[in-house]
């Protein structure tokens, strides 16, 4: 089904069966199959492959030669009807990749909204990506992985599968990280390590004095206590009664497994 609004160009194709919203634009030489739905505004610019079963929400902008929803690279994958499932008002500039997930992953690759995805960047099968994140030129994730708002991934770095980064960390350029990352921390290198609090990212976001002191304390728990995680999260807890944004971390330990950066 077409919206009688949305304009496609005639040098694209879009299979019998996809669902195109209102307003959508679909520009020169796209492909869009069977099993796909755009929603209401959304730029699909030239060159764009949108394939399997795809849905894609409202307002999103995506540039030419992105592909997205296609085949993913896990040998396991026979062909199972799993999904792509991309928000609102995304940027997803050239060449990006997004593909969709297995079954033993559950079956899903998930986008939230107000992402920015900057050329070449990655996103493998069964990765959960939660909103107003920032992937930079060449940023990779591996499969399965997640990352948490406000999340920053500096150019040419790689995340291996499975692993959780928390709210509001920023990732330096050239990063390669393999294990957990924590809510609020700055990380670099290979393999990456903390480098404190991303003090400045939570003002721009409004934090305020005390929330940011609140964060600090935790931080230096974490990294400089020498103490084990066991023996610090009843003081995390109690923190998280008084300061909700310490909440976050408590979220993240739940569900972590491969351990944490050091």
């Amino acid at each position: 089904m077409i919206h009688p609004s949305a304009k496609i160009h005639p040098s694209s194709i879009v299979e019998e069966g996809a669902k195109i919203g209102e307003n959508v634009v679909i520009g020169p030489f796209c492909i869009v199959s069977a099993d796909v739905e755009i929603g209401k505004g959304t730029v699909l610019h030239s060159h764009v492959v949108v394939k399997g079963v795809t849905t894609i929400g409202e307002d999103n902008q995506i540039f030419q030669f992105a592909s997205i929803g296609e085949v993913n690279q896990d040998l396991k994958y026979q062909g199972e009807p799993t999904k792509t499932i991309i928000g609102n008002r995304n940027r997803i500039r050239e060449s990006v990749t997004i593909h969709r997930g297995t079954v033993q992953g559950g079956g899903v690759t998930r986008v939230g909204d107000d992402n920015l995805f900057m050329i070449n960047a990655h996103i493998a099968h069964d990765c959960h990506i939660k909103n107003r994140c920032i992937l930079a030129n060449n940023a990779t994730l591996a499969g399965h992985v997640e990352l948490d708002d406000f999340v920053i991934v500096g150019g040419m770095s790689a995340i291996h599968q499975f692993v959780i980064v928390g709210a509001h960390v920023m990732l330096g350029g050239g990063s390669m990280v393999s294990q957990d990352v924590p809510p609020y921390v700055m990380a670099q290198g290979n393999h990456a390590q903390p480098f404190g609090v991303n003090i400045e990212g939570l003002k721009r976001r409004g934090f305020d004095k005390p929330t940011l002191h609140a964060i600090r304390n935790v931080y230096k728990l974490i990294y400089r206590s020498g103490r084990t995680l066991e023996d610090i999260m009843p003081e995390i807890e109690h923190y998280a009664k008084t300061e909700t944004a310490i909440s976050f971390f408590l979220d993240f330990f739940k569900r972590s497994t491969r351990g944490i950066i050091r």
